[in-house]
């Protein structure tokens, strides 16, 4: 799909989406659960929706009504092959959980997620009990369990997603476990999976993200949960008001252990104009200027961080650039690529990447198939000096189907 995004001002009001991070990971703990979850305020983005489709695959009963999602937990595989779609973190977390059971299964994906590494995930596995195949450290990937628990290695130097994956499996193991966690980042994320983990009666005891024990035989509790905002997509849209516009979000989980809430200290240091209020969130135009901040933990903020200083007055350097070599796409090399054909001037030195602010001009520019990317290059096109053309921008519909629609919705209001 291309899509034409317009100069414009947005104003108006308009409601957080939910978040898929933690739909992904209530989805998994329903779906280990032996009971009725429902399951409110859901996200319907792809990553979700495949991760409903992998939850029915391996056993559990699904039914959606207008907001909320039932699900009926049970596992057990009615099939022997998974399919990820272009969802990372499914594969990373549902890998364990497949491990569990005593029958061969096939993890495989499509698009990027070929492309994308699975690292140190073989040896973890066969250290708790189960056998793991893998297609030379890439999809397609054979496990074949029951996972049985004891002491495992895992390097978190690139992904904290599988370690999600063991800390949501395990606890089903007849054994209790103990993983012993190098170089962990993201370490936000593993937050989020503590918390859903809590919320469904799982415990987990966390010795500073450097080594975690997990008893075993516990069991998860089936209740109503309630999906919060999605602070990844609520970052651009904070952005693209900062840039041009006056708009309130509403619905938004303004105490959350999501990564990517971050966002409010990378604006307050460009000077953004924003006012909290319960939960709500207002921001307007802003007189930006040049910051320093560090995405190593939340790299998902990358392609924001990266708009707001593309229109800042000076020069901003966001750290991190290591994170993201495995995204969708090559995420710091796109930005550059892209944001270079809309004027800005922008390089990647070491571990940074560097941004000079200045005016934005339209052009013809690629998504890379990416959907941060996109929404990103949307957000520079409300002050550019003509229509930004943007190609494969359907990849939106990955984490934010509906953004396009909402923020055309806010134009000229």
């Amino acid at each position: 799909m291309i899509k034409t995004v317009n100069p414009a001002f947005l104003k108006g009001t308009i409601a957080a989406p939910a978040s898929k991070s933690y739909m992904q990971r209530a989805v998994a703990a329903a779906l280990l659960s032996e009971g009725t979850t429902t399951i409110l305020n859901p996200s319907f983005c792809d990553d979700s929706l495949r991760a409903i489709d992998i939850a029915k695959t391996l056993g559990a009963k699904v039914n959606n009504e207008d907001n909320r999602i039932t699900i009926v937990g049970g596992l057990k595989a009615t099939n022997n092959t998974i399919n990820c779609g272009e969802a990372g973190l499914s594969l990373r977390m549902f890998t364990p959980i497949a491990a569990l059971l005593n029958k061969p299964i096939t993890i495989n994906g499509e698009g990027s997620l070929k492309t994308r590494p699975l690292p140190s995930i073989d040896k973890p596995i066969k250290q708790l009990g189960a056998s793991i195949k893998t297609n030379n450290g890439f999809i397609p990937v054979e496990v074949c369990g029951p996972l049985q628990g004891g002491k495992a290695n895992v390097d978190g130097s690139m992904s904290s997603q599988f370690l999600t994956g063991l800390l949501m499996a395990l606890p089903l193991a007849k054994n209790n476990s103990t993983i012993v966690v190098n170089n962990l980042k993201s370490t936000p994320y593993i937050d989020v999976t503590l918390d859903v983990l809590n919320s469904f009666g799982i415990e987990v005891i966390n010795n500073n993200y450097t080594e975690f024990f997990i008893e075993g035989n516990q069991k998860y509790k089936p209740q109503t949960y309630t999906i919060e905002s999605d602070w990844s997509s609520l970052s651009l849209l904070l952005v693209a008001g900062a840039i041009n516009g006056d708009i309130t979000i509403t619905n938004v989980s303004t105490n959350s252990k999501q990564a990517d809430i971050a966002i409010l200290e990378a604006l307050k240091r460009a000077g953004v104009n924003i006012v909290i209020n319960n939960t709500n969130i207002t921001v307007n135009k802003s007189n930006i200027v040049g910051f320093n901040f560090d995405a190593t933990h939340c790299p998902d903020l990358f392609p924001p961080l990266a708009a707001l200083a593309a229109v800042a007055n000076g020069k901003s350097v966001i750290k991190g650039v290591s994170r993201l070599k495995h995204k969708e796409s090559d995420r710091a090399l796109a930005i550059v690529n892209e944001f270079s054909k809309l004027g800005v001037e922008c390089y990647v030195n070491n571990d940074d990447l560097i941004i000079e602010g200045g005016k934005i001009v339209g052009n013809n520019v690629d998504s890379h198939n990416d959907h941060r990317i996109a929404m990103a290059l949307s957000c520079l096109s409300l002050v550019a000096d003509k229509p930004v053309i943007i190609s494969n921008a359907e990849c939106v519909a990955k984490s934010y189907p509906n953004f396009f629609h909402d923020i055309e919705n806010l134009y000229g209001m």
